[in-house]
């Protein structure tokens, strides 16, 4: 079940037009923890991230949009650009891990289907080498197994304008939860969805590590 509907616009530039400049030693991330709307929002409070951008990844076809992309097999992900010498890239893919349930293969929390499981997509073999690294230990420190595949390389495609900020958007939109601004649609659903519980069901006092003044807490 979607968590709400919303009308399609105009696909969002890749170029990511308006977004902060991020700096010159930047590296790329690319990760996928069912909503994007809620992982985005996490990410941004990752100190040494620079910027999220919410898209389309791993499926078939060309130019996904929200109407199409999980018949191309593609999942919902966040491009997240950050400073390594801030955060490593080990450490981003921990925090990523830490902020989804990596025990359930079939979606995230209220959302099921493909189009909501979790992967870490490694953009190159170091990558790919370092988050299979880090699954390791944490699967250990679990205690049981995490089904977060490494995959990857992947082709990330931006989606719609409306979708990128929407945790913080004060623009109001008719929703199941009254005509209210989308950031306050966005608290309701990820409430509702049970997505902050699960994550502390799963890993007890660790959950959103290094993720500052996080808002389920």
């Amino acid at each position: 079940m979607r968590r709400l509907a919303l009308t399609a616009v105009l696909a969002f530039a890749l170029s990511g037009a308006g977004f902060a400049a991020s700096p010159a030693s930047a590296e790329t991330a690319l990760f996928a923890g069912g909503c994007f709307w809620c992982l985005e929002s996490d990410m941004d409070h990752v100190t040494g991230v620079s910027e999220t951008i919410s898209g389309y990844a791993g499926g078939t076809t060309e130019n996904p949009t929200y109407d199409d992309y999980s018949s191309g097999g593609h999942r919902e992900v966040v491009k997240v650009t950050f400073d390594p010498g801030v955060v490593s890239y080990g450490k981003l893919v921990d925090i990523f891990l830490h902020s989804v349930d990596v025990t359930d293969g079939g979606g995230q929390f209220c959302d099921r289907g493909h189009a909501y499981t979790t992967a870490i997509y490694a953009l190159d073999d170091q990558q790919k080498k370092t988050a299979e690294t880090v699954r390791a230990a944490d699967e250990k420190e679990l205690g049981s197994k995490i089904v977060t595949p490494v995959e990857g390389p992947v082709k990330f495609w931006a989606a719609e304008d409306y979708h990128q900020n929407y945790y913080k958007s004060q623009k109001r939109t008719l929703t199941r939860f009254g005509y209210v601004t989308r950031a306050d649609a966005y608290k309701g659903y990820r409430k509702g969805c049970g997505r902050d519980a699960r994550v502390r069901d799963v890993w007890g006092a660790s959950a959103y590590k290094g993720i500052a003044g996080h808002e389920g807490s």
